[in-house]
């Protein structure tokens, strides 16, 4: 018994580390399905139609791809504490969207995996919006979902439909 007992502190000590690895374990999960179900909508959308917006107040299909890439880039930055390393792109093209896209969510997931506690607990943001990492991660995982759904309703109008909702 004082065998275990002696072990006591040790495990005590590991359990915020088990906690923080189940954490990023269950980020990484979603993010995937995210990742692979969104680039999934986009590339659904013809190339001719990369413009198409439903009216004049909405982004265009490309543009939404873009800004869905953007604010992850910039959000997965600031919770690691790095710069963004995918510079800004101005063209809305499927071509470019879709290789954006693609290297957002990369950067994304490979940023994600690498987080520690203290990157998960950090508060980071503007004042008066500021967030702790974990928090934030999953803001924009919201975020990434909200515009995701707005493209699938773009493709409604074109008469495309959807790919199968992904969980």
């Amino acid at each position: 018994m004082r065998r275990y007992a002696a072990l006591a502190p040790m495990v005590v000590l590991a359990l915020p580390a088990f906690g923080q690895e189940r954490t990023i374990e269950l980020l990484l999960k979603h993010w995937k399905t995210s990742a692979e179900f969104t680039k999934a909508v986009a590339d659904l959308m013809p190339a001719e139609s990369y413009d198409f917006q439903p009216n004049a107040e909405e982004m265009g299909f490309g543009a939404l791809m873009i800004h869905i890439a953007d604010a992850n880039n910039r959000n997965i930055a600031l919770v690691a504490g790095v710069q963004n390393p995918l510079p800004k792109v101005d063209k809305t093209d499927k071509a470019t969207a879709m290789k954006y896209l693609d290297a957002s969510f990369e950067f994304a997931l490979g940023t994600i995996a690498k987080l520690t506690r203290e990157d998960l607990d950090r508060m980071a943001g503007p004042e008066g919006r500021q967030m702790s990492g974990v928090e934030r991660i999953w803001a924009y995982f919201t975020h990434t979902a909200h515009h995701r759904g707005q493209a699938e309703v773009y493709l409604r109008v074109k008469n495309i439909k959807p790919p199968p909702y992904r969980f």
